[in-house]
């Protein structure tokens, strides 16, 4: 099997897990997120867009509910034993399938966790959900509960975590060879992206984000490419990827002369980068990061150009989005601990002087000052 942790460690990710349903007071875990089902047993598959349950009793019990094709996806990459298979077929049901798997393992009348707030859990099956489960058990959201135990990473996830971190300053490094006048995006970003591959890496949570001159002032990936000019910008927001743990980037890199105004929103994100990580403590709310971000920001006068939120957690997460719960924002009551992992972006789109500028890195929470995963210089890099 393809399991890249050892048994021991899935056995008391297993145990935390129950502690945490009988602190909840839940009979059982319907979990519908595919970062759950990794994280718990090492079940590995984009089968989720789909309908699949991974169910975990209080008594210790896994059963998986997938179909067909999963069924050796599941026996080839986790530790669960119990699989079934609902049939494709006009007008399947498979939440009347679980129904009645939930029926043969002692389910009934009991309170049973749902992770309705998960990609593989759309709202029609939530519906049929809801429908087929109804007057058999009690159904509570109970979405955030692995999401919780997930946040604190351990000492093996952190090696994928730091080896992440490498691929993406690989993919940095490519993107510095490469930009330049004349050059075309798609160039960029296949260096970029085949760094990550070439050093064992895989496909991030969500496509790395790419954008050039007014399109530089954007934040999502959008179809279509276009040539550097000899006075550009190009923004760049990529990941490393190991074993779907991520450590993320952002960087903006002006090409041809910059204008004085540039510089100073550069200063202002990389003097805000430093006063959030000075802020990232342990056993303090995380809201207190995009507090310190935000004083800088505005004290620089660049208010209007700022976001609500300047970062959030990551880990092993699927697509279609790397983004991990939680996300710094004011009055976020997280507190943070060492081994949380966390992206810090620092983002500025003056749209009234059609200049972007960006600076963000991946860190983990220590006891003290937070450990940086690049070994990038943190400094303006023009074209």
């Amino acid at each position: 099997m393809a399991l890249h942790f050892t048994r021991a460690e899935f056995d008391a990710r297993k145990t935390q897990t129950l502690a945490a349903m009988e602190k909840a007071g839940l009979d059982g875990l319907l979990m519908f997120r595919q970062e759950s089902m990794f994280w718990l047993t090492g079940y590995d598959t984009f089968g989720f867009c789909f309908f699949q349950c991974l169910y975990l009793g209080s008594d210790g019990r896994v059963v998986l509910l997938t179909r067909a094709p999963d069924l050796r996806q599941a026996q080839n990459t986790s530790t669960i034993e119990d699989i079934r298979i609902w049939v494709d077929r006009d007008g399947a049901t498979p939440a009347d399938d679980l129904r009645e798997v939930l029926a043969e393992v002692g389910a009934r009348g009991t309170r049973l966790g749902v992770e309705y707030d998960a990609y593989g859990l759309n709202a029609r099956n939530g519906k049929r959900l809801d429908a087929a489960l109804d007057g058999f058990a009690a159904l509570e959201d109970a979405s955030e509960l692995v999401s919780l135990l997930r946040l604190v990473k351990s000492p093996a996830e952190l090696e994928y975590v730091r080896r992440a971190g490498v691929l993406a300053d690989d993919a940095l490094k490519e993107a510095h060879r490469l930009t330049g006048p004349g050059v075309d995006e798609g160039e960029i970003l296949a260096a970029m992206q085949g760094a990550v591959f070439k050093g064992g890496g895989d496909y991030p949570g969500n496509e790395f984000i790419i954008g050039s001159g007014g399109d530089a002032l954007l934040c999502r990936y959008f179809t279509g490419r276009k040539t550097l000019a000899t006075q550009d910008q190009l923004t760049l927001e990529f990941a490393g990827a190991y074993r779907h743990y991520h450590a993320c980037m952002m960087r903006t890199i002006p090409v041809g002369p910059v204008p004085d105004h540039q510089v100073h929103m550069f200063n202002a994100c990389a003097e805000a980068l430093e006063a959030c990580k000075a802020a990232l403590r342990p056993g303090r709310p995380i809201g207190e990061v995009f507090d310190a971000h935000a004083r800088v920001m505005d004290a620089n006068g660049l208010r209007h150009a700022r976001l609500n939120a300047c970062g959030y957690s990551l880990g092993a997460v699927f697509a279609p989005i790397w983004m991990d719960f939680p996300m710094f924002y004011h009055g976020n009551p997280v507190e943070a601990a060492p081994g949380m992992v966390f992206f810090l972006h620092m983002i500025l789109m003056d749209s009234d002087a059609q200049l972007a500028m960006s600076l963000g890195e991946t860190v983990i929470v220590t006891d003290g000052a937070p450990e940086r995963l690049s070994a990038m210089p943190l400094e303006l890099v023009t074209k």
